[in-house]
């Protein structure tokens, strides 16, 4: 009979009438047929897979409404899972191929039931043969003693699911046995209805109410297609391998799965068919889905990559909502970064700063290009202009890596990947109860493309047991979803955590995991959580939309956060507190509405080469008592400042590019009133609501953990997050203790108000930092009691002055370039000297001294662009000596050295005035001996600097600030976390 012959719509619907095993002849007769067969799966295969009493739905119960891949190879492994029992008897080696399910010859059948052959389980089980099949009726089967499987066996209900029920206490003696179709609820006298310490059970489509069940290794169970309903829970005890596929865990009132004590090495028979089986399933590390991107620009994570789009100031300026620049924003009523120049009030009076500039260019302008920064602006070798002289910030962050990405660098995570040891749960369904699945005490776990929603925990590692969770769904838990501590350890990769009471996953207590390429996010507190010594590798991770802090670092914990997209969170992207530390790494971390990363009370991280971006309020904030290397990170686009520094704060910041803020690239801030008291205290506005007892992840707060002590937990103890400090180790930081806050080697450019400002009680150093194209003054001194060093700096462009130093400040200049700023190059009214500083092009005054005690002036090289040289105001007290000062243009007619009638204490010795004598042409000057400064090794006598910069020169100089107590402050916009 040929396929041809009939129309395929046809042989279709003749074909559909054939049972199983027609279907299967059909398929051997040619490969014509075999074709036609395989056309059926949506119809016959689909009929006869759903119309099996004993499987449910492939995709039950998480995904009940999405079609399988193939009807019929859902039936096909159906078919394979439910012969596992029997495959512990010797293969025939002459009819291997025919003993695919092991029927003996006298095995019988037995049914049990009103009018049958008998009419109780026992009865039945006292008569059965190895491997009989004893098949219940309809009805209810009560034992009032426990009942013993003493043979192989296998019970199986008729009609449909909850026809047959059982209360039954069940101890199995025998190798293996199968279940199928029952319901079973515990007896009058025990709660658990089944246990095994040897040999394996078989659960299919059965449904457990109220129940328990024990497996102790080196027993083992494969559960498929079962309910655990009204608190049953299932206990495995030191099982070396068990398999839970696609069930349903409903109203626990513990655990729903619980194991417990490592895998015993004595394996039975069953172990390797359900590695087998284990391995059927697509293991996460094959393959790794694209993840939702955030795209460079904003907006909601969507799928697919992220947009390479360049970024400009202006559409920067435009979706925040307003000018990124500065209109006199002042933090101190007084003074504003805003305030006219002398220069500027020149530029009002008929010769405008593009005149005096362009004349100055063409014809006595003072070469500088080869100063010890200038490298820093030079465009690159692709022709690209560089993010210190760029006028766009960066175009594009860096994305995430792929599961598979990590795991080719990441070997240990590899392996962790493919184990198969423990117990295996995957396509479950964990719902409305209290808790998931519980490890502890060296128990191992593999948990694969379950659902958990609505309980109190989802998952709970303890006391160093291993954990692998791959692409789950973990939401709506009351408390955190996944919650390690005791040193677990573990791989925790592509799951989607999200909407969680807590924090998605909280590490504590020395638990070490290894987490990526999730998503976590939209969660009512932290993303992440790492306190009490826990430590953890953070790599790849989506983590966005958190009411609270993406990752929450405190109380000595320490992870590797490195490679994430932190973003959209409503607090900071990543907050360090409480004594905690990390090496945080390569992360973008954008869009957040607090700081991009917040450093406070002890917090002491290594932030390395981040992209801080486009968020509403400062890029980093180093607040009360903070500490910490920040090196090498980009900090641009943030519409408060660029970082934010309380001088009571001991912070390293080494090579970062800190660019296009709205506000100030750098802020040392300190003030010393009762208005920061309530940020201070952690009352912050909007705090209500926050740390109400029950939620334990603020109790880092000093004022909230005095006030609630409790903390929620799975089994209902109170205790704060202070209680994680008992295992404190005794070192805490590698790196070199300091007593002085470091600031070296930055590029602080095109930020929207100063570059660097300072208003400080204690003494600080700025050394070799690239100060450029600011709206502000490049750097303003406001407040420094104690001495400031600048050293060695490049302050140019800025649009208003090089260096402004208020009335009382204590400062020295020594060896800075000051190029090109649009108002003075150096406006001092403070206590210090300016010694060694070449001050070029400055549209002001190049430097401009008043109301000053005992200043000192010497050695400098000063040209101005249209004023004086040196202009010495009012009372100025000091000495000027050694300095050559070259004249801008004969046009401009002010003196090169200024000094106010009636000044008898300013003493001037030995100053080089360079006038041009020649009518006919510019004069040829140059700064040689040195060459233009910051010269590109630093002057003797300052110490070596133990960090590396990032720049390229040998930096030795640095910024310091000396604590003193008491002296605490917030940012404008960042609270205290």
């Amino acid at each position: 009979m040929e396929v041809g012959s009939l129309p395929m719509e046809l042989w279709r619907v003749i074909l559909a009438y054939l049972p199983l095993p027609d279907l299967g002849r059909c398929c051997q007769v040619c490969r014509a047929w075999r074709e036609l067969i395989l056309s059926l799966d949506s119809t016959r295969w689909r009929q006869l897979c759903l119309g099996c009493s004993e499987c449910r739905h492939p995709n039950w119960p998480s995904q009940p409404h999405l079609e399988p891949a193939s009807w019929r190879e859902a039936l096909k492994q159906h078919a394979l899972a439910s012969r596992t029992w029997t495959r512990n008897v010797p293969e025939l080696q002459s009819s291997a191929c025919l003993h695919f399910f092991r029927r003996r010859k006298d095995r019988k059948v037995w049914h049990v039931g009103p009018g049958c052959e008998f009419e109780s389980l026992r009865g039945a089980l006292g008569v059965t043969g190895p491997y009989d099949r004893v098949v219940l009726h309809p009805g209810v089967y009560e034992e009032q003693a426990e009942v013993a499987l003493k043979v192989p066996v296998e019970l199986v209900g008729l009609g449909r699911l909850g026809e047959v029920a059982l209360l039954v206490c069940i101890e199995q003696q025998c190798p293996t046995a199968r279940l199928c179709n029952l319901v079973f609820m515990p007896p009058w006298f025990s709660t658990v209805v089944y246990r095994t310490s040897w040999g394996h059970v078989q659960m299919d489509n059965c449904n457990f109410e109220g129940a328990q069940l024990q497996i102790r290794g080196p027993g083992t169970c494969q559960a498929r297609f079962c309910s655990f309903s009204q608190g049953s829970s299932l206990h495995l005890f030191s099982v070396s391998l068990s398999l839970l596929d696609s069930c349903d865990f409903s109203g626990s009132d513990t655990a729903s799965v619980t194991v417990e004590g490592p895998p015993v090495s004595e394996r039975n028979w069953a172990c390797k068919h359900l590695a087998a089986l284990a391995r059927t399933f697509p293991s996460g590390f094959i393959s790794s889905p694209k993840a939702p991107r955030a795209s460079s620009t904003g907006g909601n994570p969507a799928g697919g990559n992220a947009k390479k789009e360049p970024v400009s100031t202006e559409e920067w300026k435009t979706r925040m909502g307003g000018d990124a620049g500065c209109h006199g924003t002042v933090i101190e009523d007084g003074w504003s970064d805003g305030d006219c120049s002398e220069g500027d009030d020149e530029k009002k009076d008929g010769r405008g700063a593009n005149t005096a500039k362009k004349m100055f260019t063409l014809d006595y302008k003072i070469p500088y290009d080869h100063h010890g920064l200038a490298h820093l602006l030079k465009p690159l070798e692709d022709g690209t202009l560089p993010a210190a002289s760029s006028p766009s910030p960066p175009p594009v962050t860096p994305e995430p890596l792929t599961l598979q990405e990590e795991l080719e660098r990441d070997q240990e995570a590899q392996i962790m990947a493919a184990s198969i040891l423990g117990c295996i749960v995957r396509r479950c369904l964990f719902r409305d109860g209290k808790g998931g699945v519980h490890l502890s005490n060296y128990g191992q776990g593999r948990l694969e493309e379950n659902v958990f929603r609505g309980l109190n925990y989802a998952v709970r590692c303890i006391q160093n047991a291993t954990i692998v969770m791959l692409r789950n769904e973990v939401c709506e838990c009351c408390a955190s979803g996944v919650f390690l501590r005791l040193s677990a350890q573990g791989l925790i990769a592509e799951n989607n955590i999200h909407s969680n009471g807590e924090a998605g996953l909280d590490i504590r207590k020395g638990a070490n995991p290894i987490i990526l390429c999730n998503k976590i996010h939209s969660g009512l507190r932290s993303g992440i959580v790492v306190l009490g010594n826990g430590r953890g590798s953070i790599r790849s991770n989506l983590i966005y939309n958190n009411k609270e802090a993406g990752v929450y670092i405190l109380f000595s914990g320490n992870p590797v956060v490195s490679g994430n997209h932190i973003f959209q969170g409503q607090a900071a992207g990543i907050a360090i507190n409480e004594n905690g530390r990390g090496m945080i790494t390569e992360n973008v971390i954008k869009e957040n509405q607090w700081g991009g990363v917040d450093i406070r009370r002890g917090g002491d991280p290594i932030l390395r080469n981040n992209y801080i971006c486009y968020g509403f309020s400062d890029g980093v904030v180093v607040g009360e008592r903070g500490r910490g290397l920040i090196e090498g990170n980009h900090v641009y686009c943030n519409k408060g400042c660029g970082v934010w520094v309380m001088s009571s704060s001991l912070p390293q910041l080494l090579g970062n590019y800190i660019i296009h803020n709205c506000m100030y690239g750098l802020a040392v801030f300190c003030r010393k009133d009762s208005e920061n008291m309530e940020s201070r205290e952690g009352n912050w506005p909007g705090r209500e609501g926050i740390g109400e007892a029950g939620n334990g992840e603020r109790r880092g707060v000093e004022a909230e953990g005095r006030e609630a002590h409790e903390n929620f937990n799975e089994e209902g103890e109170l205790f704060a997050w202070e209680s994680d400090l008992d295992s404190e180790d005794g070192g805490h930081s590698a790196r070199r203790s300091i007593s002085v806050a470091l600031v070296e080697s930055n590029c602080l450019s095109y930020n929207g108000a100063v570059g660097l400002y300072v208003k400080s009680s204690e003494a600080m150093n700025v050394f070799a930092n690239l100060v450029n194209s600011n709206r502000g003054p490049g750097i303003a001194v406001l407040q420094s009691s104690q001495l400031t060093r600048l050293v060695t700096n490049c302050i140019l462009e800025n649009d208003r002055g090089g260096v402004t130093v208020e009335k009382d400040c204590r400062v020295e200049l020594r060896g800075n370039g000051i190029y090109e700023n649009r108002g003075h190059g150096v406006r001092f009214s403070g206590i210090g000297q300016i010694v060694e500083n070449d001050v070029v092009g400055n549209h002001g005054n190049g430097i401009q001294v008043s109301a000053s005690a005992d200043i000192k002036v010497m050695r400098n090289r000063v040209q101005p662009a249209q004023g004086c040289g040196i202009a010495l105001l009012g009372a100025v007290k000091g000495l000027i000596h050694d300095n050559i000062l070259f004249e801008g243009h004969p046009d401009y007619k002010k003196k090169l050295i200024h000094l106010d009638s009636g000044n008898e204490s300013c003493v001037l010795h030995n100053n080089i005035l360079r006038h041009n004598n020649s009518c006919t042409s510019a004069p040829s000057w140059v700064l040689e001996n040195p060459p233009p400064r910051p010269a590109a090794s630093s002057p003797s006598g300052i110490s070596s600097s133990q960090f590396p910069s990032r720049l390229g020169l040998s930096m030795t100089t640095r910024v310091g600030a000396t604590v003193e107590s008491g002296c605490h402050s917030g940012s404008m916009f960042c609270s205290i976390l």
